[in-house]
């Protein structure tokens, strides 16, 4: 037959007497004792090595040459975008200049009534004008539309960053009273 001993105040007194063996932890809102670890206990790790600090100034150089690698690469990248937008839009002013220098060369004849066949050639110069102009304005849209479409992408690599901040991990009221704290 089990026996059962009854608990008093005075056996709580004796089990707590000795409180530096006995530590508090707050557990989420759940405080409670418990025994403190001994140091000679195997489940706790060694005192943290000494780095070496070759080894750590190695390691430091190391991390910093891959990251000026990295941004040397993003912005070789850039610079080759810019190129190519430069050299559109040179190519683009050079194919106006020689229409406008064919055009200068070639001046209109005189304005003739409509029922002189010679306006011919003067209609053809004037419709060669606007298909040229109209090629002008197609070639500054597609320009337009690659310097948009590269803004686009780096207004979403800016945004991705934004995004990317470790702040948006946290719960949104976890933001708001780490922001009321003092």
């Amino acid at each position: 037959m089990p026996s059962f001993s009854l608990f008093t105040p005075s056996m709580a007194s004796e089990n707590w007497e000795n409180d530096d063996e006995f530590e508090l932890v707050n557990d989420d809102g759940f405080v409670y004792k418990r025994r403190k670890k001994s140091p000679l206990d195997p489940t706790l790790s060694a005192a943290p090595k000494i780095p070496d600090p070759v080894v750590e100034k190695k390691n430091r150089l190391e991390r910093k040459k891959r990251a000026l690698i990295k941004i040397k690469e993003k912005y070789e990248k850039e610079i080759q975008q810019w190129e190519l937008l430069s050299n559109t839009f040179k190519s683009m002013q050079q194919n106006v200049e020689t229409q406008q220098e064919t055009t200068i060369t070639d001046p209109p004849d005189p304005p003739a009534t409509s029922s002189d066949p010679t306006c011919s050639p003067l209609v053809d110069q004037l419709l060669a004008q606007v298909e040229a102009q109209e090629a002008v304005i197609g070639n500054i849209s597609k320009l337009c539309d690659v310097v948009e479409a590269f803004c686009d992408a780096q207004e979403e690599k800016i945004k991705q960053s934004v995004l990317d901040l470790p702040i948006w991990a946290h719960a949104p009221s976890d933001l708001i009273s780490s922001l009321c704290e003092d």
